[in-house]
């Protein structure tokens, strides 16, 4: 199921990133197998409830034995697709970098994720998406006026990073179907962030973005684009940015002759504005204020806690989050009109299918017991 199915994929074990991508294209019916280290506890906590290690198997091999390495270059001999999210050289050092990937498989895809890339003076230091950002521009743009703020670790980690590899990898799957010949996609968190900036950067060339936060028309400065706290000390999230949804919010308030609100787009005037909504959304509950703009045109939605958000009419009808084994998780997306993803197979242990996947990749019984007694497996 799913429209990449028949895609052969193989993860080196990793962290954030890499294993989301590696999520997707199981998620999108792609065949994927994870190599772990050898009697060793997973990077991120409990495996079973490590959504983004769903959707596809597990073998455990030492590969620090040669018949550990041989096992994992035979199985990306056999991939269409290989990632890995180590420091640069580490898999050089293994002895599976891609001049020996490439070699022992001339098609294959050979996707990299770092924080900064493969080259450049900060390739071989430590980093988090925090960092990556802070050197892009984009934490300097996103906060209050008085201190940026973290956005979470989504922005470089996995929109600028597991994405960012999800389409280069993809990218080169079609590439090598002309070709012949596989490649290197080198994807580095520091060079996927900027690129989720186009906007903001068109903006700043026009002379239309302030280089400073809470200043701009996205970024919290204006009153119609921005959260409010209500009575309960729940919020609300507005959008309300096109004339006519503008025009939509002040009739909901009774505020559609109020001098505040007649020059929409003028800085000068928006911390006044911003001020008399704060005033008016306090007065009220969150569920108040849902009964005025759910469902209108006033781009609205309610600022929903994690816990809260499945429950949302849209998310149920959408069935945006399912349960596997008892954990709640987004379902797969995008969706696909003729060849559907299957449900989700859930978080393998490390090591859980080392028998099957070997069988199936085509090691037989005296292989599999040579690795054992080799200290591989």
């Amino acid at each position: 199921m799913g429209p990449l199915k028949g895609l052969k994929v193989v993860e080196m074990t990793g962290l954030g990133p890499g294993p989301f991508c590696a999520m997707m294209l199981g998620d999108m019916g792609a065949e994927v197998v994870r190599i772990d280290r050898l009697n060793s506890e997973t990077i991120e906590g409990d495996p079973l409830t490590n959504i983004n290690a769903r959707s596809r198997r597990s073998v455990a091999l030492n590969l620090k034995t040669d018949a550990g390495r041989d096992a994992a270059l035979r199985l990306i001999s056999q991939a269409d697709v290989l990632i890995e999210g180590f420091r640069p050289g580490v898999m050089e050092r293994l002895g599976l970098g891609p001049d020996e990937s490439l070699t022992a498989n001339p098609k294959l895809v050979y996707g990299r994720m770092t924080g900064w890339g493969q080259d450049g003076p900060l390739a071989d230091s430590a980093g988090h998406d925090i960092n990556y950002l802070a050197i892009t521009g984009a934490l300097h743009a996103i906060g209050p006026s008085a201190r940026p703020v973290p956005p979470l670790n989504i922005i470089a980690d996995f929109g600028g990073g597991g994405m960012l590899l999800l389409v280069g990898v993809l990218a080169a799957i079609h590439e090598v179907k002309n070709s012949g010949h596989g490649q290197v996609v080198d994807a580095g968190m520091s060079d996927g962030a900027p690129l989720l900036l186009g906007s903001v950067y068109t903006r700043l060339a026009q002379g239309a973005w302030l280089d400073k936060r809470e200043a701009n028309l996205l970024d919290g400065g204006a009153y119609f684009y921005g959260v409010y706290e209500c009575s309960d000390r729940n919020f609300i999230s507005l959008g309300s940015i096109e004339p006519q949804f503008h025009a939509l919010l002040l009739e909901k308030l009774d505020l559609t002759h109020n001098p505040l609100f007649q020059n929409q787009l003028d800085p000068d005037g928006w911390p006044a504005a911003k001020e008399k909504l704060a005033s008016i959304f306090r007065t009220r509950s969150r569920d108040h204020w849902d009964s005025v703009f759910a469902g209108t045109d006033v781009c609205y939605g309610p600022v929903l806690s994690l816990k809260e958000a499945p429950e949302h009419p849209h998310n149920k009808a959408r069935k945006t989050f399912m349960e596997i084994d008892g954990n709640m998780q987004a379902s797969p997306a995008p969706r696909f009109s003729r060849t559907p993803q299957a449900k989700p197979t859930p978080p393998p242990k490390p090591g859980q299918n080392n028998i099957e996947v070997l069988a199936d990749w085509g090691f037989g019984a005296d292989d599999i017991l040579a690795l054992e007694n080799a200290g591989a497996l």
